[in-house]
């Protein structure tokens, strides 16, 4: 089996988790929208798309949401009464998660994105 770790200035480390926040956010109870945002969204950052599970917690409610992939995962919650979803990105590997970004922010025709990113598993 391939290794997944990432080896990148000086740091070997599992794999980077990205922490998405989009505010003035649409779509956020649609959930075809969302449903092809996270496959576009896979596809851009270089992930193998296993599944796509969605829930939807009624009309006019959120959504919260399971990519799964090869690589790791990109998680979503929505509230659309905020205008805010919280998506988490992350992928081991080759794939680079922020390149998962600009189809998040299209699909959700979001206003304003925050990222932050951590890298897991560190090795010392």
């Amino acid at each position: 089996m391939k290794g997944y770790f990432i080896e990148q200035d000086g740091l070997l480390f599992a794999g980077r988790h990205l922490i998405v926040e989009l505010w003035d956010a649409k779509n956020l109870d649609n959930i075809e929208i969302v449903d092809a945002m996270m496959r576009e969204a896979a596809e851009a950052a270089g992930a193998t798309l296993l599944d796509v599970k969605l829930h939807h917690f009624g009309p006019n409610c959120g959504l919260s949401g399971l990519a799964l992939l090869a690589e790791s995962h990109i998680s979503i919650h929505t509230w659309p009464e905020r205008g805010y979803a919280a998506i988490d990105v992350f992928m081991c590997g080759a794939c680079n998660p922020h390149d998962a970004v600009p189809a998040m922010k299209r699909a959700l025709q979001a206003g304003q994105v925050q990222i932050s990113e951590h890298k897991r598993g560190i090795i010392t």
